[in-house]
């Protein structure tokens, strides 16, 4: 099995959690905070799920580059979605100080997707 179907696997776990944790911020949580956290946390990890299958179409359309994006946007969700479901969860408020580090995955992540983008297609 292909890196690459791994990856594609892995975001489509990733989509279902997000949207197990958005249905669960929506009516499971009362805290408004809390419910917040859960809301900012499962868009971007629904989003960058869909990063992640984005990259493959770059990849296959010669973007070899496109390659290193997965693991970043899957990295990304861990830490910045993560950090904040688990903040609405009741882990400790410095966890917050790790959820940036998610954030800055993503935007490296986009940034080489759009260098990839431009990659002229190998034979």
């Amino acid at each position: 099995m292909s890196n690459l179907r791994i990856w594609m696997s892995t975001a489509a776990a990733c989509g279902l959690l997000a949207v197990a944790f958005g249905a669960f911020a929506a009516h499971g949580v009362t805290d408004p905070k809390a419910k917040e956290w859960m809301h900012t946390g499962a868009t971007y990890a629904f989003l960058h799920a869909l990063a992640v299958f984005a990259s493959v179409v770059v990849v296959n359309a010669g973007g070899r580059l496109a390659r290193v994006t997965p693991p970043l946007f899957l990295s990304g969700i861990a830490i910045f979605s993560g950090s904040l479901f688990a903040m609405a969860l009741g882990a400790p408020r410095w966890f917050g100080a790790i959820t940036p580090i998610g954030g800055l995955l993503f935007m490296v992540g986009w940034a080489v997707l759009a260098w990839a983008a431009l990659q002229k297609p190998q034979d």
